[in-house]
């Protein structure tokens, strides 16, 4: 059954008019944003004043203003340029509801014999109409996912090819099912993450109804594990809001920067074109940049919802999350944001290169801060820093509210998840900076690569 509401073609034209009534190009809702966010930093730099005295007292004047651009200007022109766009966020109506176009699914895998049987299952259940062929690719397992995926294949009755990739890396064994993939369109998806019941006619929908340069979509994945423990339960927020409002924002201005190899779809002669997969460790980082590069758009679609499991242990977390900043470096050094087609995919790349500078600061001048504020030395945290709150907040309610209606059209209850909540408002920065400091200070030493 379709989740939207059946619209009559008398509804359909009226509400197509009522949206054109309200339309607003993309390059105006870009400038208004940029404009709301300029002035507020401008406000935060003339209340500022006083801390930047005081704090240079101690360290020079410009190394106040370098500490507290890093934790307070920049970041709060972020925030107020993300809240103005959001508020401008009006997803397209979907010209095309229930697709038909043959897709194949690339499902890439390394020991994964205990959950590949239930993502097979998961993408049995799918409601679109469409044939779907499946590709397992064991990725140089040692234990018996080949057979397992073969096994779960046959008794659920799909359209399965289980084939075997025995160089290391998951860029080789999608690049190998690649040269296997006959339809226009694929999606991919990691072994541990199962699709909603709709998401592969929600993303098709989207592809089919999007201009002829948007050549993948990305989905919305969401936490599967948060009630395992505490880690998971911060990272389900993440998921939730930080991700999705990311993507979101970078929907709107047409330059999704990550079509996520957990579950994307992608045009095949588009992939092909730039010769698939680069073999790096954000591999779909790159990938995607390189897709942007060659005046082709990403597009992201919010009721396209996947769940996957996060890492438990701090340890994975770790691993995962520095490997993730790493890849963002590695996707700054082979596509320059300079090089990009698009004004908004030259910003939206280009932000990603004030990363370190605030990760940085965060780490080496903002922790240290705040355990100095503990002992009543406010010299860098202190009442001003509060300025920044509201916006976050207020990022964090608006996403809530987009968020709560995908719930509602795809028949989903929201978690009741308050510790998690306030863990990732009040401390989950004070993890992702530093573990984000270290993934760069592994690429630029060019560190072992680790991707468990």
């Amino acid at each position: 059954m379709n989740n939207q509401p059946e619209l009559y073609p008398s509804d359909f034209k009226d509400k197509v008019d009522s949206e054109r009534k309200l339309y607003i190009p993309v390059i105006y809702k870009f400038t208004i944003s940029h404009f709301f966010a300029f002035l507020w930093m401008l406000l935060s730099i003339y209340l500022s004043i006083p801390w930047i005295r005081e704090l240079g007292t101690h360290i020079t004047i410009p190394g106040a203003v370098f500490i507290i651009a890093g934790i307070a200007y920049i970041p709060g022109y972020m925030n107020a340029f993300m809240i103005s766009s959001l508020l401008f966020d009006k997803q397209p109506l979907l010209k095309v509801n229930d697709p038909s176009e043959p897709i194949t699914i690339l499902v890439a895998c390394h020991n994964e014999e205990t959950a590949i049987g239930t993502t097979l299952e998961y993408i049995k259940k799918q409601d679109y109409r469409g044939q779907i062929q499946v590709i397992v690719i064991d990725n140089n397992s040692t234990d018996q996912t080949f057979e397992k995926a073969a096994e779960a294949g046959k008794k659920l009755g799909l359209n399965l090819l289980v084939i075997r990739e025995h160089k290391p890396g998951k860029n080789h064994a999608l690049n190998t099912a690649l040269s296997y993939t006959k339809t226009d369109m694929f999606i991919t998806l990691d072994a541990d993450t199962l699709l909603h019941k709709s998401a592969v006619r929600y993303i098709v929908s989207r592809k089919l109804s999007s201009p002829p340069d948007v050549c993948a979509v990305a989905g919305t994945v969401l936490v599967r594990n948060s009630r395992e423990n505490f880690w998971a339960k911060m990272q389900e927020w993440d998921y939730f809001l930080g991700i999705a409002s990311i993507k979101r924002l970078q929907g709107l201005f047409q330059g999704t920067l990550v079509a996520q190899g957990a579950f994307s779809l992608y045009e095949t002669e588009a992939i092909r074109k730039v010769k698939g997969w680069p073999d790096a460790i954000g591999e779909d980082i790159v990938l995607t940049w390189n897709l942007l590069s060659t005046n082709h758009r990403v597009y992201f679609e919010p009721l396209a919802v996947a769940f996957t499991d996060v890492p438990v242990t701090l340890k994975h977390f770790f691993r995962q999350r520095s490997r993730w900043a790493r890849g963002m470096i590695e996707a700054l050094k082979v596509v320059k944001p300079w090089e990009q087609k698009s004004i908004y995919t030259k910003y939206l790349t280009g932000a990603n290169l004030i990363m370190p500078y605030l990760d940085f600061v965060y780490t080496f001048f903002w922790i240290p801060g705040l355990i100095l504020a503990f002992f009543g030395y406010h010299w860098i945290v202190g009442p001003a820093t509060l300025f920044v709150l509201p916006l976050a907040m207020l990022v964090n309610y608006i996403l809530y509210r987009y968020q709560k209606e995908v719930f509602r059209q795809l028949q989903l209850k929201i978690r009741k998840n308050k510790l998690g909540f306030i863990a990732f408002v009040l401390c989950y920065q004070m993890f992702m900076s530093p573990i984000s400091v270290w993934g760069y200070i592994q690429e630029f030493f060019r560190l072992k690569r680790i991707w468990k």
